[in-house]
């Protein structure tokens, strides 16, 4: 049933756009192109906390490489949309390489404290650098060029950060049906038993949290080019515990999850941030309604399951 619900959630992200604009309401072309990069960040995230068990505490800081990776190049006027995803995704995976390295020998919440504290460290990072805005942020005058596709046209670019949300699920789904995702499923069940069979599940956990971190970059790489403007507020702790939000309110592990999650998270913040100022404390409820009685998420109260 959920996965149904996803591939129902897809066709309708597919023809929603042109449906919008046909209205007259081109507002919500930005609020899914912001809901596609989101879900993007969210499916890359699940990689390594639904399917692994890493409860990553800085995956926004992913975000805010890509996006800057866009972003300084475009302040020298350097536009190549590939190269600017070259860097996106090249910087976010030698990151997540050097700090996954350290942070995978940690277990628990050692593990959640130093993934947050390594995120910390490039927000204060760039917070400090004048020349790219610092606190401020950066404006980003022309969008990454391709050959062919204008992003600079909302349509465009929508439908560009769909494919990578659509190209981000089919790497995740191949993955984790693989070998080398039935390791890091092991691993998560026990590391024990793991080691005894001869699995380097170590190694395993630091490509895969490698590949998370690369996803997420590239994710971030077309959430800057929507915004037109990045700001260190991108990698924030707080963006990280938004993602993690949206990841266990659709369901951990489950391939539409992190989908599901963060359409009803982008809902639900358009509906309470219009009625109060103080519309974080209802999400913080409803995610402990979920943690106690839906422990599956979305995802599991569409599969009949419950906690």
């Amino acid at each position: 049933m959920s996965r149904t619900v996803g591939w129902l959630l897809l066709a309708a992200l597919a023809a929603g756009p042109p449906l919008a604009l046909a209205a007259g309401q081109p507002f919500y072309v930005d609020i899914l192109t912001r809901l596609v990069c989101l879900a993007a960040a969210a499916t890359s995230l699940n990689l390594i906390l639904g399917h692994g068990g890493m409860i990553s505490f800085g995956h926004a800081a992913y975000i805010g490489i890509g996006a800057y990776a866009v972003g300084i190049p475009a302040y020298y006027e350097i536009y190549d949309g590939w190269l600017h995803l070259l860097i996106a995704v090249a910087c976010s995976a030698l990151f997540a390489l050097a700090t996954g390295a350290i942070a995978l020998r940690t277990r628990g919440v050692y593990f959640i404290m130093i993934t947050m504290a390594f995120a910390q460290m490039v927000f204060f990072a760039v917070v400090s650098i004048e020349e790219y805005g610092g606190d401020d942020g950066l404006v980003i005058d022309i969008r990454s060029e391709f050959p062919l596709v204008d992003l600079e046209d909302g349509l465009t670019l929508y439908y560009v950060c769909f494919a990578v949300l659509i190209g981000t699920l089919y790497a995740v789904h191949r993955l984790v049906r693989s070998r080398f995702g039935m390791v890091i499923e092991g691993a998560r069940g026990n590391e024990r038993r793991m080691a005894s069979l001869g699995f380097a599940f170590y190694r395993h956990r630091l490509a895969a949290y490698t590949l998370a971190g690369a996803l997420c970059g590239l994710s971030g790489a077309m959430l800057g080019n929507f915004t037109n403007f990045i700001s260190p507020e991108m990698m924030d702790w707080t963006r990280s515990g938004e993602l993690i939000f949206m990841v266990v309110l659709g369901g951990t592990g489950a391939l539409f999850g992190p989908l599901m999650g963060a359409a009803v998270f982008l809902l639900l913040e358009e509906m309470l941030s219009g009625w109060t100022i103080y519309w974080q404390l209802p999400f913080g409820l409803l995610l402990i309604l979920v943690v106690l009685f839906a422990r599956g998420g979305l995802a599991g109260l569409l599969e009949g399951r419950c906690g």
